[in-house]
């Protein structure tokens, strides 16, 4: 059994990289909150007993079908109000901008210049837009198994499939990360 302290813990270690991944998914920072907070009041209401051991993977199996839960949403509304852009503007024309989000790359490192600096930054952004650029399925087994570092086991039962399925994602998502990136000309 998780004490309360064990899960407020649990919860501030997971936060950001919890909202980092959901960005990355549905890419609307309001919505990746939202479903961060929902994900996080989920575990503390229906799992808080459990012990602390469990809580990583019962979060990221929440989390996941929370997510899976805003994309039927939007697709559901996208259906009823597709014709409502030829009455207004488009609400949703904002890019966002990922280095804003990352607490290490603003602060340039010891002996780093600021060229350096505003190239790492510049390939960084590269990196994330092609990121977003795979498809879903790929893009959730990439960050789990890369961003999150879960190993392949916890990956499958993260996103409800097979480790084969995993490990087919991956593949997938690493061949087209290099494709594309060496298409810009990155060769490592």
């Amino acid at each position: 059994m998780a004490t309360e302290q064990e899960l407020s813990d649990f919860l501030k270690t997971t936060e950001k990289r919890a909202f980092k991944r959901t960005l990355y998914h549905v890419r609307n920072e309001e919505s990746a909150l939202d479903i961060v907070q929902d994900s996080m009041i989920k575990l503390a209401t229906h799992y808080g007993d459990k012990p602390a051991t469990e809580l990583p993977m019962l979060f990221q199996r929440i989390l996941s079908n929370t997510t899976l839960d805003w994309f039927r949403r939007q697709k559901t509304r996208n259906a009823l109000f597709s014709n409502m852009s030829d009455f207004g503007t488009d609400a949703e024309g904002e890019d966002l901008d990922f280095l804003e989000n990352l607490g290490g790359l603003s602060e340039p490192g010891l002996g780093e210049s600021a060229e350096d600096l505003t190239q790492r930054k510049q390939i960084f952004h590269q990196i994330e837009a092609e990121i977003q650029e795979l498809p879903p399925r790929q893009r959730e087994a990439f960050l789990l198994r890369y961003w999150e570092e879960m190993n392949l086991s916890e990956t499958a039962v993260a996103m409800g499939c097979t480790e084969g399925s995993v490990k087919t994602h991956c593949s997938r998502a690493v061949q087209a990360l290099s494709k594309a990136l060496r298409a810009k000309g990155f060769n490592k």
